[in-house]
């Protein structure tokens, strides 16, 4: 082996490294998350007793969006003290705050044992995942994107999503592990809570992990760092190309949240399929899920951020409603995983491509801040608002398909923004990340 080559092997061992490092955390955030949307109705029941169980199932996913309304204020008030202090400190912080609410989840006791204060815990966990994820997706995206190699920085940013497919994974795994094992109202009333607490016992793994994380060359290499002040002024100067990002992010988004989140309580509630066969749908998506990331953002170096974006909202556009239609008509578990399987493709390309989209139309100096401010809007008014706005839509519709508009009205949004950010061509684009630099 030359020299240039044994050198070569610690460098990508070493790069390897720091993706795993750096995105355990996200493994921790989607976790968490995968089991509140899975289990819904089993803490509806604990947290948020009603009359009848669309009530229930509303008020369980109402907590689940408040949480991820404070995304917003997470990306701006912790984007900025990690654009100032440093990456790798930032995304120390943001996992401290994400445990704290982990273990407030697992640990709460029921609606039936301290009354009222269960959902008011509950809402409180949920608050504070929601303000640290507010900031984990954009911190990890940006510490990948400065440690990419040239010419891969898509493929390097899509890791971060890709990172949550295995805790989709791991959260299916065990979900379906305890659906064989017990019954379904041992489940129900608390072997839903083994699963909060296997994650319990994984944090002090990922905070082994973060604290071996190095600073990026990029962010030491800058020669001001900026103060909160010019942060927060800097993002409201920019808030043009926020919306853009979050429009753009709102396709990766929702899908993200229909394939995962939504569809066991999908498979269960309105399809009748088996809990096992709600699972291992999820299961196999998240597994095309961590696939198909990677690829889009491979390719999306190679012919472009624009193309690959316009194609998967178009075809999303077109194909969202038809496909659930034909799923309702005649639900099986074949068809059921068919349909998931078209949408994974969509999420997974998209993701991978858009991660390395908005890493490049924000401004360098503020970059942490102004993309997890784009994509936390994402996550809090359309992402996390899925379950809740399918569960509604069928409800008052009567329409099993009716998720299908959701998607489609996320497309479009998708089309327009992609349209509008790469107006002057990719050229463009770079130009600007120039000037921002």
């Amino acid at each position: 082996m030359s020299q240039a080559s044994t050198a070569q092997v610690p460098a990508i061992k070493s790069r390897i490294g720091a993706i795993l490092r750096a995105t355990s955390g996200n493994f921790l955030e989607q976790f968490d998350f995968f089991l509140f949307g899975f289990y819904a109705s089993a803490i509806a029941k604990a947290f948020f007793p009603a009359t009848n169980e669309t009530a229930s199932l509303l008020n369980t996913f109402g907590v689940f969006w408040l949480g991820a309304l404070m995304r917003p204020i997470g990306a701006i008030v912790l984007g900025a003290y990690i654009d100032k202090i440093g990456r790798r400190q930032g995304l120390i912080v943001t996992l401290s705050i994400m445990a704290i609410g982990t273990v407030v989840i697992a640990f709460c006791p029921t609606y039936t044992t301290i009354g009222i204060a269960a959902p008011v815990i509950v809402l409180l966990g949920r608050l504070l995942q929601g303000f640290s994820a507010g900031v984990e997706l954009g911190g990890v995206s940006v510490y990948l994107a400065e440690i990419s190699t040239p010419g891969n920085r898509g493929f390097y940013t899509s890791f971060q999503s890709s990172s949550q497919q295995v805790a989709i994974f791991v959260a299916a795994i065990l979900g379906f592990l305890l659906s064989e094992s017990m019954p379904a109202e041992t489940v129900a009333a608390w072997g839903w809570r083994i699963p909060f607490f296997v994650g319990c016992l994984i944090i002090p793994v990922i905070f082994f992990l973060r604290r071996t994380l190095e600073e990026t060359p990029e962010f030491l290499a800058m020669k001001k760092h900026p103060t909160a002040k010019e942060v927060f002024a800097s993002a409201v100067a920019n808030w043009r190309i926020v919306i853009l990002g979050m429009m753009i992010a709102v396709l990766t988004t929702t899908t993200f949240y229909f394939v995962t989140v939504y569809t066991p309580t999908f498979g269960r509630n309105v399809l009748k399929l088996s809990t096992a066969d709600a699972l291992l749908v999820t299961l196999l998506v998240a597994v095309t899920n961590f696939i198909w990331n990677p690829v889009g953002g491979a390719v999306s170096d190679r012919l472009g951020r624009k193309p690959v974006l316009l194609t998967i909202a178009g075809l999303s556009l077109v194909t969202a409603y038809p496909a659930l239609h034909w799923l309702v008509s005649a639900p099986t578990f074949g068809k059921m995983l068919a349909v998931e399987m078209m949408f994974s493709f969509y999420f997974g390309t998209y993701s991978g491509t858009m991660l390395g989209c908005l890493v490049e139309i924000v401004p360098k100096h503020v970059r942490t801040t102004c993309f997890s401010l784009a994509f936390a809007l994402a996550a809090a008014l359309f992402g996390t608002f899925t379950p809740f706005a399918s569960t509604w839509l069928i409800d008052r519709t009567g329409d099993k398909a009716s998720p299908g508009f959701w998607l489609m009205f996320a497309a479009i949004l998708g089309i327009i923004a992609a349209l509008t950010v790469y107006r002057g061509g990719r050229q463009a684009v770079e130009s600007r990340e120039a000037v921002a630099a």
